[in-house]
Order: structure tokens, then sequence, then C-alpha cells
């Protein structure tokens, strides 16, 4: 029974241990947790920040893209056919989905592949590809005339779009770099 003593405690130290290190593992779990934590603060957006509302535009592909956000009641349009000129502007809709039309944000659901980590910057760095889908995206977003004007959000609606992403290690686990 003595001898069972000394095995039984290496072998919760070496448990807990381990638990304490779990963080710090390079496995897809803890990728997956990693950027999981960091999505919901960091959502997909249709527009960038250069984009400013109202716009004014005559270019016919923009047009195209900002009829469809008014169909779906994001935007309003004043058009002038005479000089194929076209003003938009938000509506209460649009303005809850903030300046740069902010459709939901991402959630992993695997990792596909990852480099193996190596000092970087300054950290331990690897980087993941990984399949996601879009969280709490707004009925706008899902209307044929959005999802067919931005083919990036078609994409990313159906469930299978992938990204990449660096991540660095850091004391108390991975973490995604600003």
């Amino acid at each position: 029974m003595k001898k069972l003593l000394p095995i039984s405690a290496c072998i919760i130290l070496t448990a807990a241990g381990a638990g304490c290190n779990s963080k710090i593992k390079a496995t897809p779990e803890n990728y997956i947790k990693t950027l999981n934590a960091y999505f919901p603060e960091h959502p997909d957006c249709l527009l960038d920040g250069s984009f400013k509302f109202p716009v004014e535009t005559v270019e016919l592909p923009k047009m195209k893209q900002l009829d469809a956000l008014a169909a779906a009641q994001v935007v309003t349009a004043e058009h002038n056919p005479g000089i194929h000129f076209a003003r938009y502007t938000l509506t209460d809709t649009g303005k809850k989905a903030g300046p740069h039309l902010c459709y939901g944000h991402r959630e992993v659901t695997s990792i596909d592949s990852s480099t193996p980590p190596a000092l970087a910057n300054g950290f331990t760095e690897t980087q993941v590809t990984y399949h996601y889908k879009i969280e709490d995206m707004p009925m706008w977003a899902k209307t044929p005339q959005v999802l067919e004007a931005y083919p990036k959000l078609a994409e990313e609606s159906t469930g299978h779009a992938t990204g990449t992403a660096i991540l660095a290690l850091t004391g108390v686990g991975w973490t995604v770099p600003d």
C-alpha cells in the first residue's frame, strides 16, 4: 500500500500539471476556443473603414450593390437618372448594423491545418486555416438581393467558408494578436 501512495501522488501531480498547461498546447481545440473567444468582438462587415454614409456615386457596380441594400431596407436610395447619380443613406436598420454594415461574427467549426509553432515577432506563433459559419446574421443579410450583390457574404452564409489567422502563444494561452 505504501508503494501505491507515491505512484498515486505522481499521477495526480502529472494530471494537475497537464491541466495547467492545457491552454498552451498547440491543439485544434485550443485554436478553436481562442478564435471563438475573439470573433464575437470582431464582427464581419460588408464595408471597410473608408466607406462613409451618406454616399453618393455614379459607379454602376457600386449602385447595384447599394440598391440591393436598399431593397433589404438597410439604406434609402435617391436616384437621379438624368445624370446616372445616386445618393444612399442608412435607415434605422442600417444604423443598427453600424457604419460598416456588420452582419454577424465567425464561429469556427474546425481547424483544417496549422503551421508548426515557431518564434516570430517575439512570440511563438502558428498560422491556422479553419472553417467557419456566421452567427447572429440579421435578416437583411440573408435576402437574395444582398447575397447576390455581395458574393463574399453569400459564401460565408453557407457555413462552409474558410479563413486563416495567426495565433500567438502567451503565458495564459493562445491569442489573436491585434
